[in-house]
């Protein structure tokens, strides 16, 4: 017995199954013994919810009205539009809330579509499972700030007036695409298209002091820390007074692939750089390259600003050269973790009838092979008044500087290719 006593005997439990009351269907065994499909005939747990809400949208700024008041941001399609709408419904506390998803609707139907899953416990503590649509109508209503403005459109406290005085305006387009990224232009209650660049109008003193502080991050500024200040109405009752500030702000002329022209002076304070050098970044701060010696320099804001620099040729006067032979040349100033590689080219204008020959020295050493195609700027039949640079004539400068490599008739040559193999498969 002692023995026998010492055995454990397992039992494996199997779950049986019933038959549904209603339709008969065999199943397992639940509190109301009925089927899901007979339970959800039986029981309709999404009665007493919403399926329909109406919910206030500004067209002007594309908030949501939250609580009267508080207006929210919530692009279509987003977390903070989804959260938005399920607190806007009404007994969910009846139900308890499984998942939630957006059905696709036209952007311009001013309508929103959610699919719930909803749970509940019915009839004898079964929990049953049902998805209903909820439709959520955009009613057109603008916001206080936004009704002012359409009285007045001339009802704005700060004005940050941006420019580049350049003929392309590269490091604009730039700047206006990382402003419509980081979202830096939210607070703006409109923008007016001008010669030279563009007027951000504001509401509020602060919002353009913010706004320029984040260009002045992404981009070589400058701007006067004295402000134009414009009095529109005093009151000598209570001696206060309604202004109006305006902030102009000047962005660097030099863009990205201009060539520059480093006078003396400055090439002497940058270590004998140049005289002839390329731009190839622009943030806050102006990054140059020597193509000949594969020297770089880095300038802040306020140095780019000191030195007076501009582009001696823009990106408009690039000139498409033909590469006949390249020889990579060491340089001593040449880094290891430099992404360039200086080479000895001989090039020919695609253009040039007579094909003149020119000899450069070029930064583009790891990327241009024999038959290549390059852009580069051709200071030999450039007009360029430049008094101080004339004197360098005869004294090494280069007559070609390449900027980089054309991949052009590559993609034209695959392209080409891509469509006589399509032709060929037809046939």
């Amino acid at each position: 017995m002692g023995e026998e006593a010492g055995f454990m005997f397992m039992v494996n439990r199997t779950i049986g199954s019933v038959l549904c009351c209603r339709c008969g269907i065999r199943m397992a065994p639940n509190a109301a013994n009925m089927c899901v499909k007979c339970l959800s005939s039986e029981v309709d747990i999404t009665q007493g919810l919403q399926k329909r809400v109406s919910i206030n949208h500004c067209p002007m700024c594309d908030l949501y009205l939250k609580v009267p008041g508080i207006w929210v941001k919530a692009p279509l399609e987003s977390r903070e539009l989804l959260q938005f709408c399920v607190k806007r419904l009404k007994n969910m506390n009846k139900v308890r809330l499984v998942g939630a998803e957006f059905i696709w609707t036209e952007p311009h139907s001013k309508r929103i579509k959610l699919r719930l899953t909803v749970q509940k416990e019915v009839l004898n503590g079964a929990v049953l499972e049902q998805s209903y649509v909820v439709e959520f109508v955009q009613e057109e209503h603008m916001c206080r700030s936004c009704s002012r403005i359409q009285a007045n459109p001339d009802q704005w406290v700060a004005t940050v007036q941006l420019r580049q005085r350049v003929p392309h305006k590269r490091t604009l387009f730039c700047l206006e695409q990382l402003i419509l990224r980081h979202g830096a232009a939210n607070s703006v209650i409109e923008i007016r298209q001008k010669d030279g660049g563009m007027d951000f109008l504001f509401a509020n003193r602060s919002h353009a002091l913010k706004f320029m502080e984040f260009v002045g991050k992404v981009a070589p500024i400058k701007r006067d820390h004295k402000e134009n200040v414009e009095r529109v109405s005093h009151d000598t009752k209570n001696n206060s007074s309604t202004n109006k500030y305006v902030f102009p702000v000047e962005i660097s002329p030099i863009c990205r692939e201009d060539l520059i022209y480093l006078p003396p002076s400055v090439a002497l304070r940058l270590g004998n750089l140049g005289p002839l050098v390329i731009c190839t970044k622009v943030t806050n701060n102006i990054a140059l390259l020597d193509p000949r010696t594969l020297r770089k320099c880095v300038l802040n804001t306020n140095q780019s600003w000191s030195s007076l620099l501009e582009p001696l040729l823009s990106s408009r006067r690039l000139v498409k050269y033909v590469i006949l032979d390249v020889e990579k040349v060491r340089s001593e100033d040449h880094s290891s973790g430099s992404r360039y590689a200086l080479a000895g080219a001989r090039v020919v204008r695609v253009s040039d009838s007579e094909k003149t020959t020119f000899s450069t020295r070029t930064h583009l050493g790891h990327l241009l092979n024999p038959g290549d195609h390059a852009l580069g700027y051709d200071l030999y039949g450039a007009n360029i008044n430049n008094i101080e640079l004339d004197k360098y004539k005869g004294r090494g400068l280069q007559e070609v500087i390449l900027i980089k490599k054309c991949y052009e008739e590559k993609r034209q040559t695959k392209r080409e290719k891509a469509e006589k193999d399509e032709m060929n498969s037809e046939y």
